[in-house]
């Protein structure tokens, strides 16, 4: 710059050294900051969900401040320090608008250090893929048509510890301690135990087009929200298009079904 004067000349240099020494301490800052996210085990269309941050910092002997993460307008996170080769785990929320495959996209990590003259950037593309689910709506439906023909409808017996006195056996080593019957027991000499029966919750198949609603995405609304309700209570299966996937219970099997509504359509 030409000038006559000088303490012009001085104030414009010392403005233009702090915007380079900022602006180089702020990309710094963000370099070698790399970003992971992790899915949870479910994820519904519509809910927020919470995924598991893994922030890892390269640089061994500089440490990082202020770090934001965005992803694409969909969520951000804000950790205010990273350590020098520092793994730091946190938490950030992401919301699908649609059920499918979806992929996290493109992750943002900027940060304003060190005086919020200058916001650096650096993107980062994440494969991160995972199944989002139908958004559950709740639903008056029982969900199962006349199924009661159909392979393992009925109830069955099953042994249990908290249902009805069926008999007095002996003890094999197996049982736990609160089944022996302590007064029986005391009048001889070996340990009996109790043997109770219980009756399993009869088996539910979710019928998709025989559920309530105005489309396909309603049917599909409402027939996760009774996987999400049933599945841990009662065998549950689903029929879609002819085709039947037998009931069972537990999370898997509900994982399972759940995974099958949110790829309707969509292979």
């Amino acid at each position: 710059m030409n000038t006559g004067n000088n303490l012009l000349f001085l104030v414009v240099s010392a403005l233009l050294a702090f915007m380079a020494a900022t602006g180089y301490a702020g990309m710094l800052n963000i370099k070698g900051v790399i970003p992971e996210l992790l899915p949870p085990d479910e994820i519904f269309a519509g809910t927020p969900a919470r995924f598991n941050l893994l922030l890892r910092n390269k640089k061994r002997y500089i440490p990082s401040f202020l770090i934001r993460l965005s992803v694409a307008g969909n969520g951000e996170a804000l950790l205010p320090f990273v350590g020098s080769a520092e793994n730091l785990a946190s938490t950030m929320n992401l919301t699908f608008p649609e059920r499918g495959r979806q992929t996290v996209g493109r992750i943002s990590v900027s940060s304003p250090f060190p005086v919020n003259f200058f916001t650096r950037y650096w993107n980062y593309s994440s494969d991160t893929a995972c199944i989002v689910y139908p958004r559950p709506l709740p639903s008056a439906d029982s969900g199962a048509g006349d199924d009661a023909a159909r392979p393992g409808s009925g109830t069955k017996e099953i042994r249990g510890l908290d249902g009805e006195l069926e008999g007095i056996r002996e003890y094999s080593g197996a049982e736990p301690l609160r089944a022996i019957h302590w007064k029986l027991s005391a009048r001889g000499e070996e340990l009996l135990v109790k043997e109770f029966g219980s009756r399993s919750a009869p088996p539910l198949i979710i019928k998709l087009e025989s559920l309530s609603g105005t489309d396909i995405e309603a049917k599909l609304s409402h027939a996760a929200w009774l996987i999400k309700q049933r599945a841990m209570e009662q065998p549950v299966g689903l029929e879609l298009d002819g085709r039947i996937i037998l009931p069972a219970s537990g999370r898997r099997h509900a994982s399972l079904l759940l995974t099958e509504l949110a790829l309707y359509g969509h292979h």
